[in-house]
């Protein structure tokens, strides 16, 4: 007997969006027209890209800073051209990076209870790209190695503990390219090109592994993204316009496993994958729905779960890291809708009636921890995620931050100081002075802050007791 209905544990999914209170109010989401999420998300902070006058700015929130922000809410400002995207790295929480139309990649250091002041210098400048810089993506498991992509149609690989461009693949897009991703442990990359084609790229090797033209025939954006399985789900649109998901294995890229139908509009399709569950959300530019489908390994490979609408249509989208989920809630996917003045949280859950920890939904996922360091990764080694289980809920480790900080961007800069020390001395010495350094800079910058506040409330002060003696008189 052929069953109806196919079982499923998510075939239930419900997404729910948060109370006004705790939405993100007041915010102007930058209008440029460019299809990145303009939303980046982790488990302290949400960043968000916005209108900014003379350059390009975006602003980092610590997650709980719900409700109105206001407009002097200081923001990082160093871009002089508008910011076209942002990541969060994957192994430390308070590193972010960004691309921007003025052609460079600048990666930042967020204090670790959010901004105090605006910030306009970053750690470590990336220049090599000769137009605007679209598409930036860490890598999953290597420290440091970040990928940025340009309207030049180059994709450049750094190291950033570094700031050096160790892999520049040039001539391989004769066109924009779309997206960029990385596959489970970074050995890969696929992306998406105006030319209709999703390529297969080895990145050390620079060599297309496999390609396909006309992936989709419709001449808007694809993407392309990997899946757990070494599969790649592409998003894009038929000559019809019709928007459409298709599946391909790359062993075989002539034909597509299996292609949906999704319906006909023209905002671009963002896909949203998790591999813990393989569940895929897909969310329309200008849509007001997240689609969401399971990924199964027999035919016909996606299943449409359901689909999550609201009245009002989407900006821009964030998405959790797994970790960053509260697990007592059975809550499986955590979305930041981007609208034109306000960023809404909406959560995506599994009804279940048990309080306990459901291990089904929660198998072990990708953690903070890198597993290999950038020279190791640009040698030729792989390294698979380490994985963490969410049993007791992710808690970040104060340990793991403080090292993978030094680690992170201040490797350079301390390096050059402990040139002629010996190796034990270089990796144990600068990690106190560095750490302290940067401490005493926020504090400085804190009371000076606060300095500024007291002498503009005392010229307030004054003001005011001048109007009130007239008044008086």
């Amino acid at each position: 007997m052929r069953r109806v209905v196919r079982q499923s544990k998510f075939r239930h999914v419900f997404g729910q969006a948060v109370k006004n209170d705790q939405c993100y109010d007041d915010i102007r989401v930058s209008r440029v027209t460019w299809d990145s999420a303009f939303c980046a998300v982790n488990p302290k902070f949400v960043a968000i890209i916005i209108e900014a006058s003379g350059g390009g700015a975006f602003l980092i929130l610590p997650l709980h800073k719900s409700g109105r922000i206001d407009k002097s809410y200081p923001t990082v400002c160093g871009h002089t051209g508008p910011v076209l995207d942002i990541d969060w790295c994957p192994h430390n929480d308070q590193v972010i990076a960004s691309g921007s139309e003025d052609c460079t990649v600048m990666v930042w250091q967020i204090p670790e209870n959010g901004l105090v002041t605006s910030m306009s210098e970053p750690v470590v400048v990336l220049e090599g790209h000769s137009k605007r810089v679209g598409i930036i993506t860490w890598h999953p498991t290597a420290r440091n190695v970040l990928l940025s992509a340009g309207c030049d149609n180059q994709i450049i690989i750094w190291n950033v503990g570094t700031g050096e461009a160790i892999i520049t693949l040039e001539d391989m897009h004769p066109d924009v390219i779309y997206n960029v991703c990385w596959n489970r442990n970074g050995s890969l990359i696929c992306t998406a090109c105006k030319d209709k084609f999703i390529r297969v790229i080895d990145p050390r090797k620079e060599t297309i592994i496999a390609e396909k033209e006309k992936a989709h025939e419709g001449a808007r954006p694809m993407r392309a993204i990997f899946l757990a399985d070494g599969n790649i789900l592409t998003t894009g649109f038929s000559r019809m316009s019709e928007r459409q998901l298709a599946l391909w294995n790359i062993q075989n890229m002539e034909e597509p496993l299996t292609v949906n139908e999704v319906d006909t509009s023209n905002g671009v399709l963002l896909p949203f994958y998790d591999p813990d569950t393989n569940v895929v959300y897909i969310c329309g530019k200008g849509d007001s729905s997240i689609r969401y489908f399971e990924i199964t390994d027999e035919a016909p490979y996606v299943h449409f779960l359901n689909t999550f609408v609201t009245k009002e249509p989407q900006r821009g989208m964030g998405y959790m890291p797994k970790r960053g989920l509260d697990v007592n809630k059975c809550e499986i996917a955590r979305f930041y809708k981007l609208h034109e003045r306000k960023c809404e949280p909406i959560v995506m859950t599994v009804p279940r009636k048990s309080d306990l920890f459901q291990d089904d939904l929660y198998p072990d996922t990708a953690g903070p921890e890198a597993s290999l360091e950038a020279e190791e990764w640009f040698e030729g080694k792989n390294g698979d995620p380490i994985l963490i289980s969410l049993k007791n809920g992710y808690v970040p480790g104060k340990n793991r931050e403080f090292k993978v900080v030094k680690k992170n961007i201040l490797d350079h800069k301390v390096t050059k100081n402990t040139e002629n020390s010996s190796p034990a001395n270089k990796s144990v010495s600068p990690t106190p002075s560095a750490k302290s350094e940067t401490k005493l800079e926020e504090i400085l910058k804190e009371i000076k802050s606060l300095k500024d506040l007291v002498s503009s409330q005392e010229k307030r002060i004054i003001q005011l007791e001048e109007q009130m003696s007239k008044i008086a008189i």
